[in-house]
């Protein structure tokens, strides 16, 4: 059976964190597999609703809850490595075909509204969510 003929995999991203190194592992992961032909949808929850928030995702940081000179050195790092920023990655995604979603009760819990997503995020609809987008994925990733 050629590439073409493969059926995609379907695959469910959940992100919980908004500490950048958790958000970035999600998106690279997301991205990774959207380069390999799979069917991609990202949802961030909790915390993770404010690496889609179009102002906070700029905010991000690494290891905020370490010293700040271990933070800094983190972000130094990855700087140094000529990283892509997490808005940048989430544009990306949106643009190679990935699905991106907001928990619509983190939008209220945090105090957010549709306005205040970026470029590309939809709000989920709970009631089709799990049914259609987690429990039929071939792979279900959490972080």
């Amino acid at each position: 059976m050629s590439d073409q003929q493969k059926p995609k995999k379907a695959v469910s991203i959940m992100c919980f964190h908004d500490e950048l190194c958790q958000v970035f592992n999600a998106m690279m992961t997301a991205l990774s597999l959207l380069r390999t032909g799979s069917k991609v949808t990202i949802f961030f929850g909790s915390r993770g609703i404010n690496a889609v928030h179009k102002q906070k995702i700029h905010e991000l940081t690494c290891l905020p809850d370490q010293p700040k000179e271990v933070s800094e050195a983190v972000m130094k790092r990855m700087e140094e490595m000529d990283l892509p920023d997490a808005a940048l990655l989430l544009e990306t995604l949106y643009f190679e075909g990935a699905t991106i979603l907001a928990c619509p009760l983190n939008l209220n819990v945090f105090g957010m509204t549709a306005g205040d997503l970026a470029f590309g995020v939809k709000v989920a609809d709970p009631s089709t969510y799990y049914k259609e987008v987690m429990v039929p994925a071939d792979i279900n990733l959490a972080f």
